[in-house]
């Protein structure tokens, strides 16, 4: 990358660039930074004319970078991060009076019962500085982390790849409606499951609940797959399926349900994950630090 590339470079088109990676067409990757496809193609062309070179096979179909693409792309994750630092460290000058914090969370065990305490606690010590949070899958979430679109995730450890730090550890619960066979029993085995529908969370919990089954050998009868926690509750309390979930994103009671443990059982770590502590920004770096700082001393609603 030459300098009179890397001066004229706008942090818009290297994030596209970085979207581009991971997308299945051009439009998709601007459509997710919020660009129409016409700005899209503008701002590939206008990248591509920076660089002196093609970034996209236009041959094939979909999205495959050019070989030049792929050699610069890791070099171009680094700019995107230092931009994002720079510009970090300006707004948030002067003791954090300012700036913005970028989160992402697996799901409704860490939007409901792990990120109210934290951000809580921050905004009391840095109420200049703008949070934005959003939900992703865990394998989103990765995805997300490495493309520098946020900061610092709640994730289900571990993540080998990543600094993280750990918060709280819950177990797999199956939730039951009243009346239902497997109410009767305390503890139930994972092949006790497979006689029944089940429905399925696409939330955070979902990669811990497939490995589970897949333990045990057993290909659960998926009836309903579903992303929202009380869409779930009330699918099983209406008959439609029995579920599993993790114990931190349960309400204490439910009307209609019953949890029950799993034997064996299955125990989920959930903690934060950030691709290097180092090159936080100077918000992100508060975070994180206060976390650290305060996670030995905090509980958490689990069940």
């Amino acid at each position: 990358m030459t300098d009179k590339a890397a001066k004229s470079l706008s942090l818009k088109q290297l994030e596209l660039f970085i979207a581009l990676a991971s997308s299945d067409n051009i439009a998709s990757a601007g459509a997710r930074l919020g660009m129409t496809p016409s700005a899209t193609s503008h701002a590939l062309k206008t990248l591509e004319l920076t660089l002196g070179a093609p970034l996209i096979d236009r041959n094939v179909t979909g999205v495959q970078l050019t070989y030049a693409a792929q050699q610069i792309l890791p070099h171009v994750r680094d700019v995107f991060a230092s931009l994002q630092v720079v510009r970090a460290t300006v707004s948030a000058s002067a003791g954090l009076r300012a700036g913005m914090l970028t989160l992402g969370s697996l799901g409704a065990s860490s939007s409901l019962n792990i990120l109210p305490q934290l951000l809580e606690m921050f905004k009391a010590r840095y109420p200049g500085v703008d949070v934005f949070v959003t939900e992703k899958p865990d394998p989103e979430m990765e995805r997300a982390l490495i493309e520098r679109r946020i900061e610092i995730g709640v994730v289900a450890l571990p993540k080998p790849d990543f600094d993280t730090l750990p918060l709280v550890s819950d177990e797999l619960m199956v939730v039951l409606p009243q009346g239902h066979p497997l109410a009767r029993l305390s503890v139930i085995g994972v092949k006790d499951l497979a006689a029944y529908p089940l429905i399925m969370t696409r939330a955070g919990s979902q990669p811990v609940i497939t490995r589970m089954f897949e333990r045990a050998g057993i290909t659960p009868r998926i009836a309903h797959d579903l992303s929202q926690i009380m869409s779930i509750l009330e699918f099983v309390r209406r008959g439609q399926g029995i579920s599993v979930l993790a114990s931190l994103v349960l309400p204490e009671r439910y009307d209609g349900l019953v949890y029950r443990k799993i034997g064996p059982a299955v125990k989920r770590r959930i903690g934060l994950a950030c691709l290097n502590e180092r090159r936080l920004s100077p918000a992100a770096h508060a975070f994180w630090t206060m976390v650290r700082e305060a996670a030995p001393g905090m509980t958490f609603p689990v069940m």
